[in-house]
């Protein structure tokens, strides 16, 4: 890779993430189904059906897990705690193996030397809560605030960070509107209440950290790029929409306590009544703000079409697996936006970013120079941002291992060390001992 770590600031944190449901085999310890289980047991909804009851059996193999972030000179390990394992019907009964679970995984985590950035929710909706509504329903947000404090009364004393949320975009959009990931919802008036429950419930859930007297709390947002398709004002307002649905209504929530205008015109009167009154505890200040960032599309509108009436397609740029075009520049752009427009001098984190590519091993290693030139240049693009003035002070490469990648179950690989799912053997690819050494360096 192209870089040292030398290059970047004293104290600068590089890692790898996860997530809960995506490797630890959520039918052990105790857990109660989430809306993920339910969602892939619908035809259709998931490759092949696969869900995340064994997934990478992290639940029984975090130790060697963590050896191999250790080993590989990183300095945290970002991860996230499943509200279904911790709670399993999301409120009332407290499942005392998944409490015990996490108290041993942090505790491995500091033995190592390593700092546990923990991320409470990243998209594993207990069903029973699912049931009644799911982020649909306002009171979600006191069920993830009561979620909160029993996560937090057992391990928020020995965690780095806590991110409330990872992506909230996924969870309401992606979720309520294009129907691609759990619950399935094509509804826009569930859209709309999703989009305004998912930051009320992160504005209680800071709340609930406060009272407690923790610090270092922010949000994980993801962020994609938007361009143009061509220079039409039809493109230009088709960018602008999808730039404001994406990205902005998130981190102008949660920094300026205001919605995009052009957004709340398309939902109407979808938006649950007396939404305003709920913007200064969504807004209520963060600590540091972690930005997840991929690809770029290039945008058009068509203005007689049902709202928003978006088209999307990659630009020419080389693509992973996924069919995400690979732009790196378009890091270097939100993080120093996010610098300049909404959180000034607040640490910022890249806390994912990562590629897929179709991995295999071949005389028992794996050869990924994709990976290893798209994690080069991504780092370098975040190492631009800081030298432009953003106080970037950490990444995490996305992801440790390769997992469960919800609705394309198993088949896209975006981990630095793969796994057999057969067998569940990990093998570090080539890009895991690039970075290793980069980080000698």
């Amino acid at each position: 890779m192209q870089f040292n770590r030398s290059d970047f600031p004293a104290g600068f944190v590089f890692g790898a993430a996860t997530a809960a449901y995506q490797i630890e085999g959520h039918k052990f310890g105790g857990a109660g189904a989430t809306h993920w289980d339910t969602f892939a047991a619908t035809p259709g909804n998931v490759v092949n059906g696969e869900d995340g009851a064994l997934a990478c059996d992290h639940y029984h193999r975090f130790a060697e897990d963590l050896d191999l972030l250790k080993d590989a000179g990183m300095d945290a390990y970002r991860f996230s705690t499943s509200w279904a394992r911790v709670m399993p019907d999301g409120r009332g009964a407290v499942n005392s193996e998944g409490l015990d679970y996490y108290d041993r995984l942090v505790d491995a985590i500091l033995e190592r030397g390593l700092k546990p950035f923990q991320t409470l929710y990243h998209w594993e909706l207990p069903a029973a809560l699912s049931d009644l509504g799911g982020w649909t329903n306002r009171d979600v947000a006191k069920w993830f605030g009561d979620f909160t404090d029993v996560i937090t009364d057992r391990i928020g004393d020995r965690v780095h960070s806590i991110a409330t949320l990872n992506e909230p975009w996924c969870v309401s959009f992606l979720s309520h509107f294009l129907g691609h990931h759990a619950p399935g919802h094509r509804d826009i008036r569930a859209t709309a209440r999703a989009m305004h429950h998912v930051n009320l419930a992160h504005g209680e859930a800071l709340a609930r950290l406060r009272a407690k007297g923790q610090d270092n709390c922010g949000i994980v947002l993801n962020f994609e790029y938007a361009a143009p398709l061509d220079d039409s004002d039809a493109a230009r307002a088709g960018a602008d929409l999808q730039d404001a649905i994406y990205n902005r209504w998130f981190i102008e929530a949660i920094t300026k306590g205001t919605y995009p205008q052009v957004v709340l015109d398309g939902f109407g009167d979808n938006m649950p009544d007396g939404w305003q009154d709920d913007m200064a505890m969504i807004s209520q200040p963060i600590d540091f703000l972690g930005v997840n960032y991929y690809t770029r599309n290039l945008v058009t509108q068509d203005a007689d079409a049902q709202w928003p009436g978006l088209t999307l397609q990659p630009g020419d740029l080389p693509q992973t697996q996924m069919g995400w075009e690979i732009y790196p520049d378009g890091l270097h752009h939100f993080l120093t936006r996010a610098a300049k427009n909404y959180v000034g001098d607040l640490p910022i984190f890249v806390t994912e970013n990562g590629m897929a590519w179709d991995d295999h091993v071949v005389d028992g290693a794996v050869d990924d120079p994709v990976r290893t030139g798209y994690a080069s240049d991504h780092i370098n693009a975040a190492k631009r941002a800081i030298e432009d003035g953003a106080n970037v002070q950490g990444f995490f490469y996305w992801s440790l291992l390769d997992n469960y990648e919800w609705a394309f179950g198993y088949e896209k690989r975006f981990g630095m060390v793969h796994v057999d799912f057969e067998t569940l053997k990990r093998t570090p690819k080539a890009s895991y001992h690039a970075l290793k050494a980069a980080l000698a360096r």
